[in-house]
C-alpha cells in the first residue's frame, strides 16, 4: 500500500511534539475487515479511500501518460513548474468531453 511508510508515524520521536495532528492514514486491510459496514470507523475508512482514489488517479495519469515517473534534478523551480504544467494538462484531459 502506498501509505505503509506512514504507519506508526505518530510514534516516531521526530513527530512526538506534534500531538494535535490528525494524520488521516488508511488502516490496514486486516483491521478494516473487523469493522461492520454500519460502524463509523468503516464509513470513515471508506471516505478516506474514496478521496485517495480520486487523487491517485490524477497522479497515475501524470506519471504514465506524460512520463513524469522520474525527475531529473534540474532545480526545484523547474521541477515545480513542470509538475504544475502537467497537472494543468491532466485537468484539461479530464474535462475534454465537457469542452466539446
Amino acid at each position: 500500500m502506498g501509505d505503509s511508510g506512514y504507519l506508526g508515524i505518530q510514534k516516531r520521536e521526530e513527530h512526538s511534539s506534534k500531538e494535535n495532528i490528525d494524520w488521516l492514514i488508511n488502516c490496514r486491510h486486516k483491521k478494516r475487515q473487523q469493522y461492520t459496514e454500519e460502524s463509523a470507523e468503516y464509513q470513515f475508512e471508506k471516505v478516506k479511500s474514496q478521496l485517495r482514489s480520486k487523487v491517485e488517479h490524477v497522479f497515475s495519469r501524470i506519471k504514465n501518460q506524460f512520463g513524469y515517473s522520474k525527475v531529473r534534478y534540474r532545480g526545484l523551480k523547474k521541477n515545480t513548474n513542470r509538475l504544475y504544467l502537467l497537472a494543468g494538462f491532466t485537468n484539461l484531459l479530464r474535462v475534454k468531453s465537457t469542452l466539446n
